[in-house]
């Protein structure tokens, strides 16, 4: 149950029971502090201002007509107009009832289904993916995991950079190393990095060799057989070198979500030819231009946004123009995200507005870039080895796993070697995902391998072993959650904050997927960890003395916390072990 949706529908029936103008919002939301009550409504100042009342007299008026029979147990205005809620413990203890061994942990699926596009990871073709491909590829598919939790239709795209005039000089390097030997080819595209820093060599300093790749970029465009058959082979490698990667992260990215650049190369003069259509090309030193009056140069004229070259060459603003179109048309998208960087934020604003005017997109469609910073080192500059070159991805999950393992091993633990592997993996994953996670995705961030990997603090350890502790409580009491009946019985204080935590899981779900923002899961699983050691602490479970519907209805808060700190965890990607 969203307890936040049920509270906006009775308020907005006694805001317009109590004469407030029909487009006043209800404003409700859950309080800060306990002495504000559970929730607060901050609608009644706008209102009573536009209809020259006093804020209280309105805020009276409202709360007599609020019908929160059985659901609150006290309302109060506070201040110049604020009401508090206060829920009442049983209402609170009813509505999680059902949740107990729900695997949906009471959360229902939108009534309102959309089909979301989600834009994400967008690696390229002869490169390695490297740490500025995570937060893109961790951040894309949390959301993704929460929107099609909720119910909507999403479909993942992995926007490879598969096209360009740089895929002349890879295919003459191939050629090349094929005609040497097998074990010569193998070895260079195992490391994709040095593959294609060998080409770029090669194209630098040999001439003929300059020659042949630009001859093959001409073929390949052309849809010469033998430039397309070296090409698809290239692709093929690092589609499986990504998929390792993803695999590893536990992402749900597979090769069936890939829509590269060359997709869309066909449909390219399509978007030209419609651009001008629509009056929106002007030719500007031969380039083939959009001028938009919404973005201004530094001396005030309108910015132009070139869509082809002089020599009638395409560019990314034309791709990400088709790919709008494709979208939109072909895979009817209500919804259309993309997970890039914060530098490009004025590149998709540009795009976003031309797509609008040429009609490749609908009024309906919300296209949304949902940016993020960078990920830094301790130094505050961007994250890199010590000789200053980016790192890369692999290295970085490699690392995480040794370190993972240099921790578990410090720690006394009854776990099977088997047992320790899987712990080390999901630690060593978890971590590394978390630590991006839990962050404002607007913001940039430190990348620190103490603090990520601590058992202390908002970190994915900390999540995990919190999930195992409420795990051994069941073992302890030899009880099944599953076999958990009866009712849930609120009486002590930390069992009701414990209980309201849970009870806005819904919300919290619901809010993420709305603001594409993962790192408010991370908060609410962070705080609801503290909420259950706080009521482990004061509330005994498994000792003696302790009655058995006492002990029946704290086991049910247990497990319906257990099931929330699984679901939340799985929801961003991250795996749980039974016991650390």
């Amino acid at each position: 149950m969203n307890i936040l949706k049920l509270l906006e529908d009775r308020v907005i029936s006694a805001l317009k029971a109590a004469g407030a103008p029909e487009d006043t919002a209800p404003m409700v939301r859950a309080s800060a502090r306990a002495n504000f009550g559970d929730y607060q409504c901050n609608a009644v100042m706008a209102a009573a201002k536009k209809m020259g009342m006093k804020p209280r007299d309105l805020a009276q008026q409202v709360i007599d007509q609020l019908d929160l029979e059985g659901i609150a147990e006290k309302t109060e205005i506070a201040g110049p107009g604020f009401i508090n809620i206060h829920l009442a413990p049983e209402w609170l203890a009813s509505s999680l009832q059902p949740a107990v061994n729900d695997e949906r942990v009471g959360v229902a699926k939108t009534a309102q289904p959309q089909t979301v596009i989600v834009d994400l990871s967008a690696p390229n073709v002869a490169k390695e993916m490297h740490v500025g491909h995570l937060r893109s590829t961790v951040i894309g598919d949390a959301s993704a995991r929460t929107l099609d939790f909720l119910g909507h239709k999403v479909i993942r795209q992995n926007h490879l950079g598969d096209w360009g005039t740089q895929f002349g000089m890879l295919i003459a390097h191939l050629e090349e190393l094929e005609q040497d030997s097998q074990e010569a080819q193998a070895m260079e595209l195992s490391d994709m990095e040095t593959f294609y820093k060998a080409s770029k060599k090669r194209f630098d300093e040999d001439e003929d060799f300059a020659v042949r790749a630009r001859g093959y970029v001409v073929q390949l465009q052309g849809g010469d057989e033998y430039c397309l058959k070296m090409w698809r082979k290239l692709v093929d490698i690092t589609l499986a070198h990504n998929q390792d990667v993803y695999q590893r992260l536990n992402v749900l990215l597979t090769p069936s979500d890939v829509m590269g650049e060359s997709a869309y190369n066909d449909s390219l003069p399509t978007i030209i030819q419609e651009l001008d259509n629509k009056g929106l090309l002007k030719e500007d030193q031969g380039a083939k231009v959009v001028f938009l009056d919404e973005f201004k140069n530094k001396d005030g004229d309108p910015m132009g946004v070139i869509v082809e070259k002089s020599g009638g060459g395409f560019l990314y603003s034309t791709t990400d123009l088709a790919a709008l179109r494709h979208r939109t048309n072909a895979l009817n998208a209500d919804r259309i995200l993309y997970y890039v960087d914060a530098r490009q934020g004025q590149h998709f604003d540009q795009i976003f507005t031309i797509a609008r005017k040429a009609g490749f997109i609908t009024e309906e469609t919300s296209t949304e870039h949902h940016a993020f910073g960078m990920m830094l080192g301790k130094d505050g500059k961007p994250f890199k080895t010590r000789a200053g070159t980016t790192i890369k991805l692999v290295d970085l999950l490699d690392e995480a796993e040794e370190r993972a393992a240099r921790l578990i091993a410090s720690k006394e633990t009854d776990l099977s070697e088997e047992q320790k592997v899987q712990v080390i993996k999901a630690v060593a994953m978890g971590s590394v995902k978390y630590s991006d996670l839990s962050k404002n995705r607007t913001s940039d961030y430190v990348f620190d391998w103490d603090n990520m990997l601590a058992f202390e603090g908002n970190t994915a350890p900390y999540l995990m072993y919190a999930y195992t502790r409420v795990k051994s409580i069941f073992r302890k009491a030899g009880v099944a959650e599953s076999d958990l009946t009866g009712k849930i019985n609120i009486t002590e204080a930390t069992e009701r904050d414990l209980a309201l935590k849970l009870a806005r899981f819904s919300e919290t779900i619901e809010q993420a997927a709305r603001e594409g923002m993962p790192h408010i899961i991370c908060g609410y699983l962070y705080e609801l960890s503290g909420a259950f050691m706080s009521f482990y602490e004061q509330c005994p479970v498994n000792k003696d003395g302790v009655e058995a519907d006492v002990k029946n209805s704290r086991l049910q808060l247990c497990a319906l916390t257990a099931q929330t700190l699984k679901t939340g965890l799985d929801l961003l990607g991250i795996e749980t072990v039974e016991q650390m």
